[in-house]
């Protein structure tokens, strides 16, 4: 909730207080819970729950809020504590968006009518042609009227099918295969812009779509709070919706940023409507929040004129839009014209251009690393750079800040080389907010003091800063690290609170016996760690860089330079000409990685984990250049190869190999159980070669697997 200093009230309103809780205050007002008789707490409940979706509806459907965060928060209190002392919740109470346990797997379920897909392009012929069409198959059909057609932004988030039934929400599906989809019911409960009683006496049986999707704002408060916690930020909002309405567990899906416009009708019963408009207009009469954005146009020309307009606006919207859905309005006229198996042919989404590496500044977070360095990292409106959706972008320490000039809602340009991070190179167009983003001197974890050493930045609080330690450890442990069992977040936490772990290296001094008297530890539990971490004391290179948590070295980064040096103490020598030579490596990764080895502290931690007995075997330099220029991309399962060995065969022979499809890969590899990928490389052009013709292609150009 915002705050309001224009508190308007419903015509219903009567004295304040708690008979009339929308305009009611402080919290001092409420009488004791036990000093009430049940039909008094009934009563109260009522108020409270009218109250509640009166104020969710101000908020999220007319964005008018009329009381604070404060109010709205005691009202929902004192809803919560009536039901609980009264046994009073019912399933359509506002306090029940989340309730239940999680569930192991989502269920599918079959949609009330098809949910379609919608042909699409971004040519403005061909939005032309889809006029034609529809102009001459209404001719030759019985329909005679007016043509016109209802033009909405087409949201780029996560479609879904929503049911009521006498005006009560019943359940929600995701789209799916357009027949059925995910049971999402308890997750969409969570959604406040959803509500769960319709207004204004509604169809008895409702059915609608509507698109999920989470305020820009929003998504990039999250991410900045994933960034400063240390976890990975999601890549776009639609990502985040996606990820967050399949989650398994509705109190996290609650604690997400969540909201949901409505466009349409799947079925009704009654249902009077004749017009796609009259539709948008009806719709909120019922409490459902539709976009303020849609309009009806007289002609395909105003739609086009429509379209360019939302593509100049589209950065100033407050949600994720791709292009703009055309309808055609009447009812009648979308009957005569029918469907596809895929798709109506009464409407037809223009699409927009994609953003090209140019974007917006929205936030700046600052990372605390595994050794103290703190990085700011630009949140940035998504942009694909080099085929890969881009949401943050490294602005390396407060030096470059300082000399990019950069701030908050800047408009700037966005690099990005092979599995790096992206970085901002430069400044625009700046923003309304004069100089660049000040540095913190604090740390943002802790609040330890931030030390400068040079252009890079740390925190003086050590092991004592949770982000440090904890993140550290975790990541050496990971998958993409050294992959050691049994050291997940829950049980590095409870190892450092007991004082038995303060730094990577400690954990080869853990004992049996030691973990064996921790709290759900047993003896075969403490044995198969220690087994584990002896089992860790001779890496590969690679994996040991990656998970030592070298600034921009991912496992692509890592395999790159242990092909190239063959040894630790090679790399940890190199100076940054050196390091430049190394493919995909370039100046400013070739800095961050001298950077690390240059650290006293950190050439401490590989000096301790020798002292244990942690000694990265020598890697297998570059055998050849046979596959020399060539990109390659694995999916799916081989046979007698993992995918990582797949990707070091074919480096060590000169080539790269790569995570994503982009228009600059040469091949997709997939076998048994590819995914998406396959997808990727067909709209990018890539040719895709099962395991047979990889190996006759390597065979071809000398290639032993």
């Amino acid at each position: 909730m915002s705050d309001s200093s224009d508190a308007e009230e419903p015509e219903s309103a009567a004295e304040p207080g708690v008979d009339n809780p929308y305009v009611w205050s402080p919290p001092t007002e409420f009488e004791p819970v036990e000093a009430l008789d049940r039909e008094t707490a009934e009563r109260q409940v009522e108020q409270l729950r009218e109250a509640v979706r009166y104020h969710d509806r101000r908020y999220y459907e007319e964005a008018d809020p009329v009381v604070d965060d404060r109010t709205y928060d005691a009202l929902f209190s004192r809803l919560q504590d009536l039901e609980g002392a009264f046994d009073l919740v019912t399933d359509d109470s506002p306090t029940q968006r989340v309730s239940g346990e999680p569930l192991d797997e989502l269920e599918t379920v079959e949609h009330v009518a098809p949910m379609r897909s919608v042909d699409s392009s971004g040519d403005a012929e061909a939005v032309r042609e889809f006029d034609e069409r529809v102009r001459r198959n209404l001719e030759a059909s019985d329909w005679d009227g007016e043509l016109r057609y209802v033009c909405e932004p087409k949201f780029d988030g996560v479609s879904v099918e929503v049911v009521y039934e006498d005006g009560v929400y019943e359940r929600a599906a995701t789209r799916g295969d357009g027949r059925e989809g995910d049971d999402i019911t308890r997750n969409v409960r969570t959604v406040r812009s959803i509500p769960r009683r319709l207004d204004d006496d509604p169809p008895g049986f409702l059915a609608l779509r509507g698109e999920l999707f989470m305020p820009r704002d929003a998504f990039q408060a999250y991410n900045r709070e994933l960034v400063e916690r240390g976890e990975e930020p999601f890549a776009n909002p639609r990502n985040a919706t996606a990820g967050t309405v399949r989650q398994l567990d509705p109190s996290v899906v609650s604690e997400r940023p969540l909201d949901c416009f409505f466009f349409d009708v799947l079925a009704a019963d009654p249902d009077p409507v004749e017009t796609h408009w009259e539709r948008h207009e009806t719709l909120p009469e019922w409490g459902l929040q539709v976009n303020d954005r849609v309009e009806r146009v007289d002609d395909i020309e105003a739609a086009i004129e429509y379209r360019d307009r939302l593509v100049e606006e589209r950065d100033d919207l407050n949600y994720e839009i791709d292009g703009v859905v055309v309808k055609v309005d009447d009812y009648a006229a979308c009957e005569a014209l029918g469907s596809t198996s895929r798709a109506p042919r009464w409407a037809f989404a223009y699409k927009f251009p994609p953003r090209s590496e140019e974007t917006t500044v929205r936030e700046i977070a600052v990372q605390v690393g595994r050794t103290g360095r703190l990085t700011p990292v630009a949140l940035l409106d998504p942009v694909e750079v080099g085929g890969v959706t881009v949401s943050r972008a490294s602005l390396h320490n407060p030096e470059q800040i300082a000399q990019l000039d950069v701030n908050i809602g800047d408009r700037v340009k966005v690099e990005r080389a092979g599995d790096v991070i992206p970085y901002v190179e430069a400044v625009v167009e700046k923003g309304d907010r004069e100089g660049h983003f000040e540095f913190p001197d604090h740390c943002p974890a802790c609040e330890s003091a931030v030390e400068r050493d040079g252009p890079l930045a740390f925190c003086t609080g050590g092991v004592a800063c949770p982000a440090q330690l904890q993140r550290a450890v975790e990541h050496y442990a990971s998958r993409s690290g050294l992959d050691i069992e049994g050291l997940g977040e829950k049980n590095v936490q409870q190892l450092i609170d007991a004082g038995l772990v303060d730094g990577i290296p400690s954990l080869y001094d853990l004992t049996v016996e030691e973990l064996a008297e921790l709290a759900g530890w047993g003896e075969t539990s403490a044995e198969n760690l220690v087994g584990e971490l002896e089992a860790a004391t001779e890496p590969e290179l690679a994996d040991f860089l990656t998970a030592l948590g070298v600034p921009e070295v991912g496992p692509t980064t890592a395999r790159t330079l242990a092909r190239s040096f063959g040894t630790l103490d090679a790399l940890m020598d190199a100076d940054t000409d050196r390091l430049r030579e190394v493919e995909d490596v370039g100046e400013v990764v070739a800095e961050e990685i001298h950077e690390f080895f240059r650290s006293e502290r950190n050439r401490e931690v590989v000096a301790a984990l020798r002292e244990r007995g942690v000694e990265p075997q020598e890697a297998e330099t570059v055998a050849g250049d046979e596959l020399a220029g060539l990109t390659f991309v694995f999916t799916g399962s081989l046979e007698g190869l993992t995918r990582t060995e797949a990707q070091e065969l074919v480096e060590r022979h000169g080539a790269n190999a790569t995570s994503s499809v982009s228009g600059n890969t040469d091949y997709l590899v997939a076998g048994p159980g590819a995914g998406s990928k396959v997808d990727d490389a067909e709209a990018e052009g890539v040719p895709v070669l099962d395991q047979t013709e990889f190996e006759a292609l390597l065979a071809e150009r000398g290639v032993t697997v």
